[in-house]
């Protein structure tokens, strides 16, 4: 699912791994792990190898689990898979390497692991789960999710630092989701009554949540382009507008 900032070489932001893991139990794990992490480094196993595995248990997880209803167990599995955050990672400490290959191949699967869990839902409720307004809803954050994500993308790449933090952002969107699906799960799996709303509520929590993230990074960008361009204007040595610097970079990710 990813590698931690430091060592995979990209800026600082929350994976589903460290959302779910605080800090105390990160560091815990941490130790535990680089055993298990240093054997496969002497297996000839790659930092990639591990992203690719641990995205491929979230999808699978989502994918078969969801959409039969058994949300217990397909968080179950997703937070098993959660681990390779803390393998992959530390596996490239311990090789001391830090790489712009291995920063996009974590945020590209970032974006599929979540494509697939709010696609799990969607296929829940389009399906057994007989709610067409909360497969909408799934569908919503999923889409969402990607657009908040590619904002500040977008941003940094015309050369804005997107300077704000989000109301909903991923680490958030994923862990109120997980959370809520796993506890829905004792309806099915154990017969717990009425633990089945949380679901419901944690996706419009995210759908509502994920419109503000969106407004923020939109205005954000809006106020930091503005005062860029005023600050280019300004400077004498400026040859090249900003304005079309921008636009000429623009290209569909």
């Amino acid at each position: 699912m990813g590698q931690p900032a430091a060592s995979r070489g990209r800026a600082a932001t929350p994976t589903l791994g460290k959302a779910m893991l605080n800090k105390y139990a990160r560091a815990f794990f941490t130790r535990v792990l680089t055993p298990f992490a240093a054997f496969l480094i002497r297996r000839g196993v790659s930092p990639d190898t591990v992203t690719l595995l641990g995205t491929a248990g979230v999808v699978a997880g989502a994918l078969v689990f969801y959409p039969r209803g058994e949300l217990f167990w397909g968080t179950i599995v997703i937070t098993l898979f959660v681990f390779s955050d803390l393998v992959d990672g530390n596996m490239a400490r311990q090789l001391g390497r830090s790489s712009r290959w291995g920063a996009f191949l974590d945020s590209t699967l970032d974006r599929v692991a979540d494509s697939a869990i709010f696609g799990g839902f969607a296929l829940w409720y389009a399906g057994g789960g007989d709610d067409n307004v909360l497969c909408a809803v799934s569908i919503f954050c999923l889409a969402s999710g990607q657009v908040v994500s590619y904002t500040k993308a977008r941003g940094e790449s015309i050369g804005l630092p997107v300077a704000v933090n989000g109301l909903v952002e991923r680490a958030e969107r994923l862990v109120i989701s997980l959370v809520a699906a796993g506890l829905a799960g004792f309806h099915k799996t154990f017969g717990v009554p009425g633990i089945e709303i949380l679901l419901p509520i944690a996706l419009w929590i995210v759908a509502v949540g994920s419109v503000v993230t969106l407004i923020q990074r939109v205005v954000t960008v809006r106020r930091e382009s503005a005062e860029a361009d005023a600050a280019a204007e300004d400077s004498p040595s400026a040859t090249t507008s900003p304005d079309n610097a921008s636009r000429s970079s623009e290209a569909t990710p």
